[in-house]
């Protein structure tokens, strides 16, 4: 019997059952085989790892009650490889096209990767009788922006490869799927916990992979650029949308940004939040609730992912009232 698998391409392919499945285990994460210099901390060194469980990489304290939920996911450094690997032939195209020798081209590599996290909605079961788990589901991605080498002896690096369509979803690998309702702050730090562990193991770190038949090194850069505003403000912790704290990127009341919709400027970061989060919990001043929330400026929970403060949608929407 002949079955169709979708090629990356978007071609089908005709094939017996059994090539398929040979097919679809190169595509998977998993498959190919990789090295991180130095090793990465607190991560495994074995590169055949496939599915796991979300939450294996969670130690519950005695205070946290069990997450109730279902999350898989891939290893972080194990999915990019294979979205690496994917695009193989795009990067000796690339290195051809600029005229470089890709014999003399092994080590100076950047990757840019852009990271999505999003809700995907209501995905309950309507008449089905399986697990009780949150009725909404959360989805965890990431794009392969650009690769760029810089020569030995050069000044710039020249950009080997980039994506021409970053928002498609041919392009947007998942990484990891969960059961759990986006604003529900407790479970998505305990599932994407390990995901940021693993991500900030590989900024210090070189991956080794064998792109064109050579060992060549790659240096990885993550962008959050593909949060909207209601998964920022889970992750840094801050109030929800209906806040008097209108940004997630500066101080700005409401009140303030009615007055002055000019002056706006990047005031927030990730460290900054942390602070603000243990004043909130400890209190040090012994201040009154309204004094303490005035003085935290809507951090409300512990931030545990941090992303890069990139003009928001309501900075812009700011500036289209201005004009």
């Amino acid at each position: 019997m002949y079955r169709t698998v979708k090629a990356t391409s978007g071609r089908q392919i005709f094939q017996p059952l059994h090539t398929l499945r040979s097919a679809e285990k190169e595509l998977l994460p998993g498959y190919h085989q990789f090295e991180w210099q130095p090793a990465l901390k607190n991560v495994s060194s074995s590169w055949d790892v496939g599915i796991i469980d979300g939450l294996s990489g969670w130690t519950a304290s005695v205070d946290d009650v069990p997450a109730d939920t279902i999350a898989r996911r891939f290893r972080y450094d194990v999915a990019l490889v294979s979205a690496l690997k994917d695009l193989e032939e795009d990067i000796m195209e690339g290195l051809r096209e600029r005229g470089l020798d890709d014999s003399t081209c092994t080590s100076g590599f950047t990757v840019v990767v852009k990271e999505s996290c999003d809700g995907m909605g209501d995905v309950s079961e309507k008449h089905g009788s399986g697990p009780a788990v949150p009725e909404k589901a959360v989805r965890f991605s990431f794009t392969v922006m650009s690769i760029s080498i810089r020569a030995d002896d050069e000044e710039d690096a020249v950009t080997i490869f980039q994506e021409q369509k970053p928002n498609s979803e041919l392009s947007c690998r998942p990484l990891c799927l969960m059961f759990v309702d986006e604003s529900d702050h407790e479970t998505l730090t305990a599932i994407l916990g390990p995901v940021v562990a693993e991500r900030k193991a590989m900024l210090e770190s070189r991956l080794i992979l064998s792109i064109g038949g050579l060992l060549r090194s790659f240096r990885l850069f993550f962008r959050g650029t593909g949060f909207d505003e209601k998964m920022v403000r889970e992750m840094e912790g801050l109030e929800a949308s209906g806040s008097m704290y209108v940004c997630t990127l500066c101080d700005s009341t409401r009140a303030e940004a009615s007055q002055n919709m000019v002056l706006h400027s990047i005031t927030r970061c990730h460290t900054e939040n942390l602070e603000r989060y243990e004043i909130w919990r400890t209190n040090p001043f012994s201040e009154s609730a309204d004094e303490l929330r005035d003085r935290v400026k809507g951090v409300s929970a512990k931030p545990f992912m941090e992303t890069q403060p990139t003009l928001d949608a309501l900075h812009c929407d700011i500036g289209n009232a201005t004009e």
